[in-house]
């Protein structure tokens, strides 16, 4: 299972807290809130080669069409389900929400 790891970056603190303030004043909705909230408080998850494997499978897409769907390459799919290397930044993020929400999450 994909272990989560936390973000901590002053960037994202910084910016969480403008979006804070602006919502106090009434320049952004709740649901822009949420969005982030989502951005800058959501945990980040790190795949092994196992995840990447299952998320695939699930999805019921070859190695190509994941890489299309991550906008990586199909070198980096088979790096990610070998073991050779973990996917991070984007490509992690959107594996999550590939795993929560499916196809229709992403496309």
């Amino acid at each position: 299972m994909a272990q989560k790891i936390k973000r901590d970056s002053r960037i994202l603190k910084e910016m969480h807290e403008t979006a804070r303030g602006l919502k106090r004043a009434g320049f952004i909705d709740k649901r822009r809130m949420q969005e982030f909230d989502a951005l800058c408080l959501a945990t980040v998850p790190e795949y092994d080669q196992e995840d990447v494997k299952r998320i695939r499978a699930k999805a019921n897409v070859s190695q190509a069409v994941l890489a299309a769907i991550l906008n990586t390459s199909v070198s980096a799919v088979q790096k990610w389900e070998t073991g050779e290397k973990r996917p991070g930044g984007p490509s992690a993020k959107l594996l999550h929400l590939l795993e929560r929400r499916g196809l229709e999450g992403l496309v």
